[in-house]
């Protein structure tokens, strides 16, 4: 999970090579018509993730079991059991339910840490490159700190100090996980910060604030944009890590990462416990990062230029 974290981090920073221009409607349409066309891997990736949300969402109104029902007698049937199309887990649960049910709380999970993380990083990037002394200082140290340890290690340290607990996983993983956009933010910042239309702001009288929110804010968009999508699919991981060691979603809650860790003795006899959660965690983590990529094409002005 660690290697996930770093990874992300790693594609996150190359976003931010260089400062983005604004992109007019012409040539936003123009290029998402032209990555719809040559991407056509990243519009199915879109369909996957669309139709993983509406899931989701309808979940409640869907002719689904209830996920916390126990049947033992029907423990572990296999898929295309009559009443159970994708079979039962261990307690006789219905696993299509479970992983409607599942994809609620690991897609919210993913979603809410990412935008935590991305408020907090943002912000802090946005302090410790447009401010200098002791304020930069205390940004640009607390970052290090928080990255010098292992991503999953320090989530789970803690989360062991906070409790178990979904809420309290996903306060860990947002608290490790915003200093990639503090990186991020703080170099754009940086590069903007002694610009020529900056300084001629600065000279007319702008205060900080407008400053900040008419030429500094709108060159932050799409970097952003494109690191939240890919730090999305992190976050699902991340958090479904914890559930897997128990420190997230607790039974009977549906999890993927959940269902991962209470199937796993049940591999080698029944492995659809444990294939379809993964499945669905591998399915949903690489639409998101098929989706970053296309989206990193068509924000990136440099594609525009070419």
């Amino acid at each position: 999970m660690s290697e996930g974290g770093g990874t992300a981090g790693v594609r996150v920073a190359s976003v931010g090579g260089a400062i983005p221009r604004a992109i007019d409607a012409p040539a936003l349409s123009h290029s998402l018509t032209r990555v719809v066309r040559g991407n056509r891997l990243a519009v199915l990736a879109a369909l996957t993730l669309l139709a993983a949300v509406v899931l989701a969402v309808l979940a409640p109104w869907l002719p689904l079991a209830d996920p916390d029902t126990v049947d033992t007698p029907n423990r572990l049937r296999p898929p295309l059991t009559t009443g159970h199309r994708l079979g039962t887990d261990e307690f006789g649960r219905d696993l299509l339910a479970r992983l409607v049910w599942g994809a609620r709380v690991s897609l919210l999970a993913g979603v809410v840490t990412a935008a935590a993380a991305m408020l907090i990083g943002v912000t802090l990037g946005i302090v410790g490159g447009f401010y200098t002394g002791w304020v930069e200082t205390v940004v640009m140290r607390l970052t290090d700190i928080l990255m010098a340890f292992p991503y999953i290690l320090l989530a789970v340290a803690i989360v062991a100090g906070l409790g178990p607990g979904l809420r309290n996983a996903m306060i860990a993983i947002a608290i490790v996980g915003f200093p990639i956009y503090t990186r991020l933010v703080r170099g754009i910042v940086l590069s903007l910060r002694e610009r020529e239309f900056v300084e001629a702001a600065r000279a007319l009288g702008a205060s900080d604030l407008v400053i900040l929110g008419r030429h500094v804010l709108p060159h932050l968009l799409s970097p952003v944009i494109v690191a939240f999508s890919l730090d999305v699919g992190a976050k699902i991981l991340a958090t479904a890590g914890l559930s897997f060691l128990g420190l997230g979603s607790q039974p009977p809650t549906a999890d993927w990462g959940s269902m991962l860790a209470t199937g796993r003795q049940f591999v080698i006899l029944n492995p659809h416990v444990v294939l379809l959660p993964g499945l669905a965690i591998f399915a949903v983590v690489l639409a998101l990062n098929l989706v970053g990529d296309a989206l990193r094409d068509l924000l990136d002005p440099r594609a525009h230029a070419r």
